[in-house]
């Protein structure tokens, strides 16, 4: 049996170094740049791609990847290291090439695209020469893909995609859209939907509008509110067999919740630094705010709750690592995917408290990263659902009291006791009456 808590020291050398990208390079590039998923953006490009350069030199480049689709191959626990490193930043994931929802789109490519798509989309995916769109959630239905009504018709050499979808991000940039729709409608709830590619540039694509999210200073939002009017794809641009979307979803959708989560990590590491910072160097009453016993109860549980989170994801990462099966871990993710949006919550809010009206104001990050801890909460799945998926999965293996009483009921423990080891109990009384 093995059990250790740290990182080994080459790959240790690697988070120190992109520690100091991000804090020398990154985090400047931030303050200039509007969207980093951009590709079609001319100063994104001239300070995004010199960095990635960087990453690739330094076998950085997309760690969620194997080496036959041009990452490392590191597994989930050292790219939930790596993400730590950058969850605070806006550009840091694409830096690293590691950014959703491209690399969730690219683990569906991988494994579902015919030869064909990939040559056309995953490749450049990638390279990160294009960007991507996840056209899955809808008005009527949120992300539950059991009520979902955008319907995909086979038509011979074709299918024919009609319906809506909402907050589909980033397809305003993206070359293609992975879609979600329903091509079975009288099959089991599960078998009903199917995932397609569909070009971004297919006719009968329209984007209503473009949402933003509130914290987040855009010019124009990047989350669509798409119709799809008969749009007609290939035959072969179906992601596995029909009825499978379900489980081509859980193919991105498992890995994704963790990425999350990692970064999340980072934010709570970021704010809880924020926090100590501010506490040495605000004045108050005679003395600094870390001389109040209120200010240290608050970094303290701040700090319990990161180092809790933190454990538990990485624990989850392991898990993922070691068993190759998202469905084998689905417990765990569910329970990382739920716990998320409070940890957050917390602890961002004691920062905000901390730095009083400078908190909420624009000039601190710390009311976006407020609002990602709603976002987070709805991302993936409403935590509510998580915490049913965990609560059902642990119930699977209970066992119903086999009497009246439960099975730590002490008088019926204790008297199980005296009926098992009467013959021992016996032999001492027969001791003492000798005596």
């Amino acid at each position: 049996m093995t059990w250790g808590f740290e990182t080994d020291p080459e790959y240790q050398k690697d988070l120190e170094w992109a520690e100091e990208l991000v804090r020398t390079e990154i985090e400047p590039v931030d303050q200039l740049v509007e969207h980093a998923w951009d590709v079609g953006d001319p100063v994104r490009n001239a300070l995004i791609r010199p960095l990635q350069a960087k990453v690739r030199e330094r076998n950085l480049w997309a760690c969620h990847l194997g080496p036959e689709l041009g990452g490392p191959g590191y597994g989930q626990l050292k790219l939930a290291l790596l993400n730590e490193v950058l969850g605070h930043t806006h550009s840091g994931p694409v830096v690293f090439g590691n950014q959703a929802p491209d690399s969730g789109n690219g683990e569906i490519l991988a494994h579902y695209g015919t030869p064909e798509l990939k040559d056309r989309y995953l490749k450049p995916l990638i390279e990160n020469e294009i960007a991507s769109c996840y056209s899955m959630t809808e008005p009527q239905g949120g992300s539950d893909p059991t009520a979902f009504v955008t319907r995909a018709i086979d038509d011979g050499d074709s299918w024919v995609i009609s319906g809506e979808k909402w907050f589909s991000s980033h397809a305003r940039f993206s070359s293609f859209f992975i879609v979600m729709a329903v091509t079975d409608p009288d099959a089991d709830r599960h078998r009903r939907a199917s995932m397609f590619v569909v070009p971004a540039d297919t006719p009968g694509i329209e984007i209503v509008r473009n949402v933003g999210v509130y914290g987040h200073d855009e010019v124009e939002g990047t989350h669509a509110y798409i119709r799809y009017h008969d749009v007609r794809i290939p035959k072969d641009h179906l992601l596995g067999e029909r009825g499978q979307g379900f489980a081509v979803a859980q193919t991105r959708l498992g890995g994704g919740r963790i990425h999350h989560a990692m970064r999340t990590v980072g934010l709570v590491r970021e704010s809880i630094d924020m926090m100590l910072e501010r506490a040495v160097s605000r004045q108050s009453g005679g003395g600094t705010l870390a001389d109040r016993q209120l200010v240290k109860t608050m970094i303290a549980d701040s700090w319990i709750q990161y180092q809790q989170f933190r454990l538990l994801v990485l624990q989850t990462a392991w898990k993922i690592d070691r068993h190759q099966d998202y469905r084998k871990v689905i417990t765990d993710i569910s329970a990382v995917k739920a716990a998320m949006p409070k940890v957050l919550s917390d602890v961002v809010g004691r920062a905000i408290q901390l730095h009083g009206s400078l908190g909420i104001s624009t000039e601190l990050p710390l009311g976006t990263w407020s609002a990602e801890a709603h976002h987070m909460a709805l991302a993936d799945g409403a935590t509510e659902l998580h915490q049913l998926q965990v609560a059902k999965q642990l119930l699977r293996d209970a066992t119903p009291a086999p009497g009246l009483f439960p099975t730590r009921h002490k008088i019926s423990l204790r008297e199980a006791a005296e009926r098992k080891l009467a013959d021992r109990l016996a032999s001492v009384d027969d001791l003492v009456g000798a005596e």
